[in-house]
């Protein structure tokens, strides 16, 4: 029964083994699982808004409708500044006539194409875009919104689509949201066009962008100055490449907080007056300008030691490498064979013309004899490294005790000092939207303008627009062996978590369900289980032999010589214990026959166990008088 136990253990430990390997391997299912649910996700943690009831449920009527293929222009549901679906023909677009300043006059004109049609690709029908279709030309087209929006108490939203269908190579799709001013004319819209906000996507070469400028005034000098917001820490490359129609807004609240979204997920968000570069408000003090660093200035942390010597026995002239003369000619150098030699094969060609082109020379190529030989030519002792080279000697270079540190001017009140403590009400307000745009790639698509002040009609905006093409988009995505794919184009490293994928099932089958070598132990376990009888007729015969055996036993006695004393009380001794074990093995036999219990072969196999000793125990001592 130990010996049974012994053995569990280590079958025990392996089948922990096997389900500590079966853990590790659903851990690494998982894993690969979720990054490639994350692939269509951004590379950096993301801020997904919360969708309000009324545009979730606008979401469902979409994906029901779209089953028959059904589209209607979206309307906006509240107020609006500007708001523009393209489903019809361009009214209120003008094109622009200006040419650019500064530019050569072969592409100076806005004279880049605009379409209104459908997408290429995930197309919904009915469903129509403005297209920019000119590559390597200058677009220009603007509108006046339905009321100028002016900074005060509201926010700004601003929202609209935007797919690359052809990619992007260097180019941007972003919108001018053009000043009120007295001399604001469409017609004549062009890079200068006062602008309050420009906002969108910008690309060329790897640089990504996703712009958002605002023109802020200097209230001292009148002056307008370009501020940037800092740029995102997402990856933006997948929204230029993968071919899809994104959504862009932009929120810009009254307490000068703002929110930069893609596809209904912030990825930058920040403040007007610590989040912009330059900074709206310019510092307190700056560098003097009449400050001048003095003659006497000492800005070196080390010099060299004016104390130190060059030792007698430095030697500058010593050259840093010289023949090694322990070299010696390999055996077999062809010094009289040059190392290249005309072509044989070579034929002067029968154009040319000696008087022209001078005498023919067959072109060389090396000498086939130096292939087999150490070389060919003039041999050359190899040059080595001059143990003797020191170089040239500097004195070391010690701590300066005149350091005074590096110079810098002092500060003095800035003279153009301002503060505007709050600049969304400070900045200018807002009539007309406009495209300026010089992009290499053509087919940029826009769609679903909206311009207004509620984050709710914004919503239902995009669930009536963008989310419909989101929903066609998805039901004609490619299987799942093309998303783990493309999810390894962008991170190879995804190769290794699928092949250990595939290779984990093939190692836990074959750990589970392949045969294991048979180990001593086990063919031990089971010699011993097929030697122990279970039935009731089997321990009787084994009584009835005990039997036989000590009858034998007796009658041998009879005929031993009894004349030694110590011998007789030894044998009868032995025969006491012998009789003894038998007659309580025989008591234990019959306490098996009585039982009738399921526990019949346990008992057995312990019955045949305990009455084993007496048999062998009889047989030997046989043995040993015989």
């Amino acid at each position: 029964m130990q010996k049974q136990l012994e053995l569990t253990v280590p079958r025990m430990t392996r089948m922990h083994s096997q389900w500590d390997w079966l853990c590790l391997g659903l851990l690494i299912i998982s894993s690969v699982t979720a990054e490639i649910e994350d692939g269509g996700v951004l590379g950096a943690d993301v801020e997904v808004e919360d969708f309000d009831e009324e545009s979730q449920q606008a979401d469902v009527d979409k994906e029901e409708s779209s089953l028959g293929v059904v589209y209607q222009t979206p309307k906006p549901t509240g107020d609006v500044y500007f708001a523009e679906p393209f489903d019809g023909e361009l009214t209120g677009w003008v094109l622009s006539k200006a040419k650019k300043e500064d530019t050569d006059d072969t592409i100076a004109k806005y004279d880049g194409r605009w379409e209104v049609e459908e997408l290429k690709e995930n197309t919904v029908p009915g469903d129509k875009g403005l297209v920019l279709k000119s590559a390597a030309k200058h677009h220009a087209i603007s509108a006046m919104l339905t009321k100028a929006f002016i900074f005060d108490k509201k926010p700004l939203i601003v929202q609209y689509e935007v797919n690359f269908q052809g990619g992007i190579d260097c180019g941007g799709a972003y919108i001018k949201l053009l000043s009120s001013t007295d001399d604001l004319d469409l017609e004549f819209f062009f890079d200068k066009t006062p602008y309050t906000i420009m906002f969108g996507p910008d690309k060329c070469g790897e640089d990504y962008k996703l712009h958002f400028i605002i023109r802020h005034r200097n209230p001292k000098t009148g002056e307008y100055d370009e501020k940037h917001a800092k740029r995102p820490d997402v990856d933006l490359k997948k929204f230029y490449l993968d071919k899809k129609t994104h959504l862009y807004t932009l929120v810009l609240k009254p307490d000068d907080t703002f929110e930069m979204l893609i596809d209904q997920s912030v990825i930058s968000k920040g403040s007007l007056l610590e989040d912009m570069v330059p900074p709206v408000n310019p510092p307190k003090e700056i560098d003097d300008p009449t400050d001048k660093k003095p003659d006497d200035w000492d800005e070196r942390p080390k010099i060299p030691d004016p104390n130190a010597v060059k030792p007698d026995d430095w030697d500058e002239d010593e050259p840093s490498k010289i023949e090694d003369l322990d070299a010696v000619k390999p055996e077999g150098w062809l010094d009289y064979e040059p190392q290249y030699v005309p072509d044989p094969s070579a034929k002067k060609p029968k154009d040319w013309d000696e008087e022209m082109d001078g005498e023919w020379e067959a072109p060389q190529v090396p000498n086939p004899k130096c292939a087999t030989a150490p070389g060919c030519g003039l041999w050359v002792r190899p040059m080595k490294n001059n143990p003797k080279y020191k170089g040239k000697w500097k004195a070391p270079m010690i701590p300066n005790p005149n350091y005074q540190g590096i110079w810098s001017p002092r500060k003095i009140p800035n003279p153009d000092y301002f503060e505007d403590p709050h600049p969304f009400e400070m900045m200018t307000p807002i009539s007309a939207i406009g495209l300026e745009l010089w992009s290499m790639t053509s087919d940029i698509y826009f769609d679903n303008f909206i311009i207004c002040s509620e984050k709710e009609v914004a919503d239902r905006w995009a669930a009536d627009g963008w989310g419909l093409k989101k929903l066609v988009a998805s039901a004609n995505e490619p299987g799942m062996f093309s998303q783990l794919v493309t999810a390894a184009e962008d991170h190879p490293w995804l190769w290794v978590l699928y092949i250990l994928t595939l290779a984990l099932p093939v190692g836990l089958g074959v750990l589970f369900c392949w045969p294991a070598k048979k180990t001593d132990e086990d063919f031990d376990l089971k010699k011993t289980d097929i030697s122990m009888p279970v039935t009731k007729g089997g321990v009787k015969q084994g009584r009835e032999e005990l039997e036989d055996d000590e009858i034998d036993l007796e009658e041998e006695k009879e005929n031993e010589d009894i004349g030694e004393d110590e011998d007789e009380s030894k044998y009868g001794e032995d025969d006491d214990e012998e009789n003894e074990v038998a007659g309580r093995s025989q008591e234990e036999g019959d306490e098996t026959n009585k039982s009738g219990s399921e526990d019949e072969v346990t008992a057995a196999d312990e019955i045949a166990g305990s009455g084993d000793g007496p048999l062998k125990s009889v047989r030997k001592r046989r043995v040993q008088k015989d």
